[in-house]
């Protein structure tokens, strides 16, 4: 899983845990649930009835008489505004380069599609000896492609000499089409599989 897809999902669970236990707290209160099923809530549990109120006269004027107060709020809202428009600017930024130049000149008219040369790289790949299955995505800039490699080997293949092969076949192959470097990591796996039972 890719790194800002983690976060977004851990972002997007709190915040969804937090709305739904609001809701759930507004809703009980609301719907007088504490009575008609004899609950009794803990001491100074909000919205216990359905005249109750999340945050009452004393709790919302508890500390407006204090110097620190109003700063205090003001600072903790432009902290919250800068890690929103921080997180919104992370989702616009691009993961993958685009359209690669060819060639080392930035300028040159010629562009090839990131999904091509992954798909390329991957396909090549697969014939490696030793190979069962190759998947390939770009990463980086336009400016500063990466590779990434995903291969998975046959039970009896040993990774050396197939990390050589790639280097040296897939890779360089890449490497002289585009005309730049290259930088690639590859993660190389054995499939599962079950063991088997002696008669």
């Amino acid at each position: 899983m890719k790194r800002k897809s983690a976060v977004n999902r851990v972002l997007l669970a709190v915040a969804g845990i937090g709305l739904l236990c609001t809701g759930l707290l507004i809703l009980a209160g609301s719907l007088d649930l504490y009575r008609r099923w004899r609950i009794t809530p803990p001491d100074g549990w909000p919205l216990t009835t359905p005249q109750g109120v999340l945050l009452d006269d004393a709790g919302r004027t508890r500390w407006v008489d204090e110097g620190w107060w109003w700063p205090a709020v003001i600072a903790v809202l432009v902290i919250v505004v800068l890690l929103a428009l921080w997180w919104l600017l992370a989702q616009l930024r691009r993961t993958h380069p685009g359209p690669i130049p060819v060639g080392a000149d930035p300028m040159a008219a010629v562009e090839l599609r990131e999904r091509a040369l992954s798909d390329a790289m991957a396909a090549d790949a697969r014939h490696l000896p030793g190979v069962q299955q190759a998947r390939a995505r770009m990463a980086g800039s336009s400016r500063r492609p990466e590779a990434h490699l995903d291969l998975v080997l046959t039970p009896d293949t040993e990774p050396g000499p197939v990390l050589r092969a790639l280097c040296d076949g897939p890779l360089e192959r890449a490497r002289r089409s585009t005309g730049r470097p290259l930088p690639a990591r590859a993660r190389l796996r054995v499939p599962s599989h079950r063991a088997h039972r002696a008669a």
